[in-house]
């Protein structure tokens, strides 16, 4: 397991009233709520459970914003963006050690007014950079200070929604589960109860566009295991280039074997690879784990317990990695070490603009969550599922937010006007999970865990001939791979 440093996430979990601890998933649900007493226990039931929030600090997310840095300040960007998190990061795990000790003021002197400080310093060294190079980012001033952020009352009646399933479906998972966090861990916020629902209630909601003439059906695959050699780390290259911990969660990869928050293009072209076809790109998406109390070789580890991330990795039952057409166009070639981030990571502060979880169980993937965990019958299996934008903007192979140069195609599947379109990747991962159990995926310590902040990683490392053929194999029609 390669563990190294810290990167971006902002929000911290306080009280308004009073604070109680549910124990679910391996440590404690931080819940806002109206009538709870500061002593209430770890194990306090949640039947009051409609009167409670959970809650969290919400810093403006500075690198989303981000859509034009000049080439030459993108390094000293990325590394202060990083920093960000990394002050956000320590700022909530001091403020998850207080627990119910936490009062308003306490967090407003201690945690939130520091906070703030930190952030404008660290803005201003962002403009500075900027500013050497191209032109000055001065609304970064409007985007230091951060706020509680509580739950919506639309998200509560969701989750009660979701608490009894219909008689005779899989029942929830059960608190008391798992244990709490070891002494100078960081407090394990999710998942709660209520973020779990039986795929059964659930109603079948996918729709795809209808193939037209110029179509491109084909498929292309590698098959790049389920990362048997345990290739794991908290870093993010695409985000946090040359920072240690920069996600401040565990990663599962495929693929490219030197994948590290120190990779460079050369380095990823030299290397071995996981991939049977001889592919050198780099997959990878937060590992899932069981919260069952059982302590991973990471408890005391950056992006592991020390991130508030806990329990046992599951290893994928199976990775299918498969790129397909677009129904109105034929596709053109990827270029090589393009760099592709779908859904969000911070999607619980965020909101779902750019969030692109989808959760489900096999023999049921008509039917499709974004913000709730499956629970899956016995014989099913869970199923994440990351469909990748397919419209390339035709210049780059990264923006500064690592968004803007792909786009998702519309409703009938194509591209809007200068881009476009590309195969698609869809990472499609399935793991064996006992009916009831509590799992959670990795997440910064301030997203609590949240079924929504799930997503996917990718950066091409075809060879040219390989790119080639799979653009050849999807443009005619056939399965390759």
């Amino acid at each position: 397991m390669k563990n190294k440093g810290h990167r971006r996430s902002r929000v911290i979990g306080t009280t308004v009233a009073a604070v109680t601890a549910l124990a679910l998933g391996g440590g404690g649900i931080f819940l806002v709520t109206s009538n709870a007493s500061a002593g209430s226990g770890a194990n306090a039931a949640p039947s009051a459970q409609a009167a409670q929030r959970l809650a969290t600090i919400d810093c403006p997310d500075v690198a989303e914003r981000l859509s034009q840095v000049p080439e030459r300040a993108r390094p000293v960007v990325d590394a202060q963006l990083a920093q960000l998190d990394t002050q956000v990061a320590n700022a909530y795990k001091r403020w998850a050690s207080w627990g119910a000790k936490a009062g308003q003021q306490k967090v407003d002197d201690s945690v939130l007014r520091p906070l703030t400080d930190q952030r404008r310093t660290t803005m201003d060294r962002i403009v500075a950079e900027v500013d050497r190079v191209g032109k000055r980012p001065d609304w970064l001033n409007s985007m230091v200070k951060c706020t509680v952020k509580q739950e919506s009352t639309a998200a509560q009646a969701g989750d009660g929604a979701a608490q009894n399933p219909a008689q005779g479906q899989t029942q929830a998972p059960q608190q008391g589960q798992t244990q709490a966090p070891q002494q100078g861990q960081a407090q394990a916020a999710g998942p709660r109860r209520s973020d779990f629902v039986d795929i059964r209630s659930v109603r079948p909601n996918v729709a795809k566009p209808r193939a037209g003439g110029n179509a491109s059906v084909g498929t292309f695959r590698s098959r790049c295991g389920r990362n048997e050699n345990k290739h794991f780390n908290p870093d993010n290259v695409i985000v946090a280039p040359g920072v240690s911990n920069g996600a401040h969660h565990m990663h599962d990869y495929v693929g490219n074997l030197d994948t590290d928050a120190f990779s460079s293009n050369e380095g990823l072209a030299a290397a071995g690879t996981t991939c049977s076809n001889g592919d050198r790109s780099t997959h990878y998406w937060p590992v899932l784990r069981l919260r069952d109390g059982q302590r991973e070789a990471d408890a005391n580890a950056p992006g592991g317990g020390q991130d508030g991330n806990v329990g046992k990795i599951l290893q994928p039952a199976s990775v299918k990695l498969t790129f397909k057409g677009n129904p109105t166009a034929k596709v053109a070639a990827m270029p090589r070490f393009l760099r592709i981030i779908t859904g969000d990571a911070k999607a619980f502060t965020n909101g779902p603009a750019n969030a692109n979880a989808s959760w489900s169980c096999t023999g049921f993937e008509n039917r499709q969550l974004k913000n709730k965990y499956p629970l899956c019958p016995s014989g099913s299996k869970v199923v994440r599922t990351f469909n990748f934008q397919s419209c390339w903007d035709g210049r780059n192979i990264d923006s500064a937010n690592h968004r803007t140069h792909v786009a998702f195609a519309r409703s009938d599947g194509s591209c809007q006007a200068g881009f476009r379109a590309i195969p698609q990747l869809v990472q499609r991962i399935t793991y064996n999970v006992k009916p009831g159990s509590v799992f959670a995926v990795d997440s910064f310590p301030e997203q609590l865990h949240q079924p929504v902040t799930d997503h996917g990683d990718f950066i091409n490392v075809m060879s040219g001939r390989l790119m080639r053929q799979a653009v050849s194999c999807i443009n005619t029609g056939r399965r390759c791979g």
